[in-house]
């Protein structure tokens, strides 16, 4: 029941953007070896594979230690995630905490909380999962977590330097090509173009040039590497192009707006379904964000590697 892996056979790419957000910065050439990687996201349907036959119990479903969130109000110490919400009109957009709401007992298997189930859909990705819940299930499946590079340089399916997975527009021909926000409202009111509201089935959309489905939209995506605030400049020589580059150090991957939590961050791509163009323009193969490696969210999933190259190989500290 694993997630079919398409094989890629590596090479140099240009990596990261300079024509969006600052984070994304500089381009540069990287090299990644050849590599597989999941055709989708892990679904509902795998996940909960490895939960049976693992008894594994998420981030999400395991208590709080006040320890290590002070200042936390006591009734958001128990089990449970942030789930998205929409709001109810037109909100200022530099707080996210308007649209995202600690609902107790949200989990994978209960995406909205309680009295939600994934029963219904076993085919959409799987949510909720923290970076350990993420890297847990691909060592079961025999595999790993792609590092940044091997992510993009997957995503952009051998188009170099295009602004999509797809290519450089944004809707050829008028098609659609991803699960994101659809209209300008968010977080409010979609237009719902797209026949979905919040995920989709894995595979709903068209594949990039290698096969590969969602790597724009529907959720984001876990990478191995931590987050690092740009990306390394431009090597002058095409000798010394750097090869299977990972990102920087935990210590410096912790949020500067909040020295009181000691929380690594990984970098997370690929958009989500939350994506609008006037929000959140995220859903290409350069964009980036950082993701605290203790939290997964309603559009936080995952897919994975294969295991022979050994870059993968990760000790996590």
């Amino acid at each position: 029941m694993g997630v079919p892996r398409v094989s890629l056979p590596g090479g140099v790419f240009t990596m990261g953007s300079d024509d969006h957000y600052p984070e994304e910065a500089p381009r540069h050439r990287v090299q990644v070896d050849p590599c597989s990687i999941d055709a989708t996201q892990v679904t509902n349907e795998q996940y909960g594979a490895f939960v049976k036959a693992t008894r594994y119990r998420t981030v999400a479903e395991r208590p709080l230690d006040p320890a290590d969130y002070p200042g936390a109000p006591s009734e958001n110490l128990v089990p449970g995630s942030l789930v998205f919400t929409p709001t109810k009109g037109p909100v200022d957009l530099r707080h996210i905490s308007q649209w995202w709401t600690w609902t107790p007992g949200a989990c994978w298997s209960s995406p909205e909380g309680p009295g939600s189930s994934v029963k219904r859909r076993p085919d959409h990705p799987v949510v909720h999962v923290a970076y350990e819940d993420a890297l847990a299930y691909a060592d079961w499946a025999g595999g790993a977590l792609p590092t940044e590079a091997q992510w993009e340089y997957a995503a952009r399916g051998g188009l170099e330097g295009a602004a999509y997975t797809w290519g450089d527009e944004a809707r050829p021909g008028g098609q659609i090509m991803a699960n994101t926000w659809d209209g300008p409202d968010f977080p409010w009111r979609s237009t719902r173009e797209s026949g979905f509201v919040g995920t989709a089935p894995v595979g709903s959309f068209p594949d990039n040039g290698y096969g590969l489905f969602d790597m724009a939209g529907n959720v984001w995506e876990w990478t191995s590497d931590w987050w690092t605030q740009r990306h390394p400049d431009e090597v002058d020589k095409p000798c010394c192009v750097p090869a299977n580059p990972r990102g920087g150090r935990q210590e410096d991957s912790y949020d500067p707006a909040q020295p009181q939590f000691r929380v690594g961050r990984r970098v997370v791509k690929g958009g989500s379904h939350l994506c609008a163009d006037t929000y959140c323009l995220r859903y290409r193969p350069a964009a980036r964000r950082p993701q605290m490696i203790d939290t997964g969210t309603s559009h936080m999933g995952f897919r994975c590697v294969g295991r022979s190259t050994p870059l993968n190989l990760e000790v996590i500290s």
